[in-house]
């Protein structure tokens, strides 16, 4: 297809974003809640929207399968951000990456030069880099489930986590002890594309940007 394709994933990110994309005159004609169709069409003959999943937008838009792409910043470290450019912070979906530890659980200490520390999350990259830069040993072991349960069960003694409102960790009797990184959605673009494409890609970037600087 010559025209554009946006990949964006179901729920938060597809809601906060329809604004946006509303500025720049394109607005999709289905809701993919309702819709069982994956690639949707908008106003606009040459902009289609494909649904993806969150962790896949990386994917779509650095092999060209899609030109632009809405992504977390989680998702983007995670994924590494090879043949993407990443141009503007749309600042939705925000929410902090977290350690987090059972309710008296002595963290400060569990976390000394050349401490050793079982850790879950599904965020193995971001995990990882946070650890070596404070010289602590972890153990890392990945889920795609509810992090919340691995140190209830034994399996680990922290999480590395998504952290909007912290009403789940609260409920399950968990605290928040460190801050990892801010987080929020990101405006992706493939390389190639913006060559290519420019006259068309161009306008949408510019609209966008206008909303979210103003």
């Amino acid at each position: 297809m010559d025209g554009i394709t946006i990949a964006l994933s179901k729920g938060r990110i597809f809601e906060e974003t329809l604004p946006l994309l509303a500025t720049a005159g394109i607005e999709p004609l289905e809701n993919p809640e309702t819709s069982r169709k994956l690639i949707i069409p908008t106003n606009r003959p040459d902009v289609r929207v494909v649904i993806v999943r969150a962790t896949d937008a990386p994917t779509y838009v650095q092999y060209g399968a899609a030109d632009l792409g809405v992504a977390g910043k989680d998702v983007l470290i995670e994924h590494g951000g090879d043949g993407l450019y990443q141009p503007i912070d749309l600042k939705i979906a925000k929410c902090r990456m977290m350690v987090a530890v059972p309710a008296g659980f002595d963290y400060a200490n569990a976390v000394h030069q050349g401490a050793r520390l079982r850790v879950a999350t599904k965020y193995i990259r971001i995990a990882r880099e946070h650890f070596a830069a404070k010289g602590v040993h972890v153990d890392l072991i990945k889920l795609y489930g509810s992090m919340e349960l691995a140190p209830l069960a034994g399996l680990a003694d922290a999480i590395v986590d998504l952290v909007s409102t912290g009403s789940t960790l609260k409920a399950n009797n968990l605290v928040a002890v460190e801050s990892v990184a801010n987080i929020s959605s990101r405006l992706i673009v493939n390389q190639s594309a913006l060559k290519l494409k420019r006259a068309r890609i161009a306008p949408i970037l510019d609209a966008i940007a206008q909303v979210v600087n103003a």
